[in-house]
């Protein structure tokens, strides 16, 4: 599980050469927002010849693809050895991502990886896509969601507020869709000041308490904050070890914490997800 994605420009090369060692869990390497359309092709081609480059460990490599058939020439260049994923922009319906696993599984073939080996995480950045979020989860190769909150909030004509509780359902609906279908826990959204880490780490650990395991940035600077919120104290990784022992000696479907309280499986499992 990733604590932090750091995006990064797929037509700027010296960020590229860069954003491996800043500390972020993945990143994810945009062929979308940050490339202008007349530099789409030539950035396509540049992030390709990269991550044929890239050495085996660091970060997980993600990279965002445009929507539709751009998307696809986009997926036939990045689908190489090292790429965890990709991130499909602007993601609107299931249906979409069937096509996406169709022109992956091609693209694994032709360049001789197993098949199914690249993940699927798609960006929900409309109305639409957050009430589908449900169907959405359950698509072929779905490893985790994520919201794309700019377009959102544009159509939605949404001004939040300092504790954005304006977005709560929206958020919520992602958390619960992601946990029925039993994926990997959803990135948060990014936060766009990436001047006051003050209030990204208040936001982040918001975040955090609604069901996010992991957020987006934008910024080098925002990834220590986001790393440090997603860590868990040492405490909490005791707590969780003394839960886990109590429950497996009992032998039973309840027992009591240190502190006598009485817990069931349901808490066990959080604890041996925490230590995960």
């Amino acid at each position: 599980m990733i604590r932090s994605a750091l995006y990064v420009p797929g037509d700027q090369p010296d960020k590229l050469a860069k954003a491996l060692g800043r500390g972020s869990d993945s990143l994810i390497v945009d062929l979308e927002d940050a490339v202008l359309p007349a530099h789409k092709a030539a950035a396509r081609a540049a992030v390709a010849g990269w991550l044929r480059e890239l050495e085996p460990g660091g970060p997980e490599i993600y990279v965002r693809v445009n929507p539709g058939e751009a998307g696809h020439e986009d997926l036939r260049a990045v689908a190489v050895a090292g790429v965890r994923g990709v991130c499909v922009a602007k993601t609107e319906s299931a249906a979409e991502l069937v096509e996406v696993d169709a022109v992956l599984t091609a693209a694994e073939a032709a360049e001789g990886l197993p098949a199914g080996s690249i993940a699927v995480c798609p960006l929900l950045e409309s109305a639409g896509a957050i009430l589908a979020a449900p169907q959405i989860a359950r698509a072929p190769r779905v490893l985790r969601l994520q919201i794309g909150e700019a377009d959102l909030r544009a159509e939605l004509g949404v001004e939040a507020g300092p504790d954005e509780r304006e977005l709560l359902w929206a958020r919520s609906q992602v958390v619960l869709a992601s946990a029925a279908a039993r994926l990997t826990p959803p990135l948060a959204p990014v936060s766009t000041d990436f001047r006051d880490l003050d209030a990204l780490h208040t936001s982040t650990a918001a975040l955090k308490r609604l069901g996010f395991r992991g957020r987006a940035c934008i910024h080098p600077a925002q990834v220590p904050v986001v790393n440090e919120v997603f860590t868990p104290a040492e405490e909490e990784l005791a707590r969780a070890r003394d839960l886990i022992a109590r429950f497996e000696a009992a032998g039973t479907g309840v027992v009591a914490d240190a502190r006598g309280r009485m817990v069931d499986e349901a808490v066990i499992r959080a604890a041996r997800r925490l230590l995960a």
